[in-house]
């Protein structure tokens, strides 16, 4: 039964009802207790009524902060996330209280980033943590009146992915003009092999098996166990790296890596070049061996053929060679 009380010019409004905790809501008008007060009865009524007392009273940003320190630590790439979501605290959403916010809020705050120029795939990875949130929240932390504002949206196209070859000149040119003696065979081992820029970072030579060539990563993208098999070329290029004493192949972190290509590009003057674009030039020339899917995807570690297409643009030139 409802119960409504006046205080300070406002009526605080109760529903009590066995079997249920006590809902309470202050409101400004009479009527806008009553309207709120029948929905909840009917509610408790047909047995669908879900307390929405926390996301009612909850600003947006607690559930961030909470998500920060409860889920965040234990994902692989959590300081990533971290300066994600620290961006989202920043954000005027965070204000609000969480019961307030609407798929057309988070639509809104998507069309101005897309103005300040966020690409289609960074967007993606700030509203998938949103996305987690509200299902951690619903699922785990009591708010079952929640709804995932986020399901409703629709998120820009991303891009088709690139199709950029690498020239051995190029390979060349980087290798001449780069200011690091470790970016050398760090390049020319991305292009034999096909590794990613931080499983070539967080190598040791714990790792390398030079009796059965290979490489072992343990710390992959998809969180597996991959075994690279080592092309002569390959042994070659190991071989000739000096050894450090703490046990790396390579005193450059990830970030490093990637700066200094950069540098070496300027330098040697070549233009729209990523380095995970020697990864994917690795891959196709994999393919252009002969190897098939299953052997190339056992080498990369991509697990199924949509995921390879990105990445195999085979030269016209080699499929006339086998086509005969």
């Amino acid at each position: 039964m409802a119960t409504f009380r006046k205080r300070s010019g406002a009526w605080q409004v109760r529903v009590q009802r066995k079997g249920f905790h006590e809902q309470s809501k202050t409101f400004t008008t009479r009527s806008e207790g009553i309207a709120w007060a029948r929905v909840l009865e009917s509610e408790m009524d047909r047995g669908v009524f879900v307390s929405r007392i926390a996301a009612e009273t909850t600003v947006f940003s607690e559930l961030l902060t909470r998500y920060l320190k409860e889920i965040t630590p234990h994902k692989k790439h959590s300081s990533v996330e971290a300066y994600r979501i620290q961006a989202w605290l920043r954000c005027p959403l965070a204000k609000r209280f969480v019961s307030t916010l609407r798929s057309s809020d988070f639509a809104s705050w998507r069309d101005a980033r897309i103005q300040q120029g966020i690409s289609p795939n960074t967007l993606k990875l700030e509203f998938a943590i949103i996305s987690h949130l509200y299902f951690v929240a619903r699922s785990e932390w009591g708010f079952e009146s929640l709804d995932n504002p986020i399901q409703y949206m629709r998120m820009p196209a991303l891009p088709k992915g690139r199709a950029r070859r690498v020239s051995d000149e190029e390979v060349q040119l980087l290798i001449k003009h780069t200011g690091s003696l470790d970016l050398s065979p760090i390049l020319r081992l991305a292009i034999e092999t096909g590794m990613r820029r931080g499983e070539i970072a967080s190598l040791t030579w714990k790792a390398v098996d030079f009796n059965k060539r290979v490489l072992e990563l343990k710390e992959t993208k998809n969180g597996e166990n991959r075994f690279v098999p080592l092309s002569s070329v390959a042994m070659q290029i190991l071989s000739s790296i000096p050894r450090r004493l703490d046990g790396r192949l390579f005193g450059m972190t990830a970030h490093a890596i990637t700066y200094a290509f950069i540098r070496a590009c300027k330098r040697a003057t070549i233009k729209d070049l990523h380095f995970h674009d020697l990864r994917h030039e690795a891959i196709t020339r994999l393919f252009e061996k002969g190897l098939n899917v299953m052997e190339v995807g056992s080498i990369s570690g991509h697990k199924t053929l949509q995921m390879l297409q990105r990445y195999t643009h085979l030269r016209v030139e080699n499929l006339l060679e086998r086509l005969g």
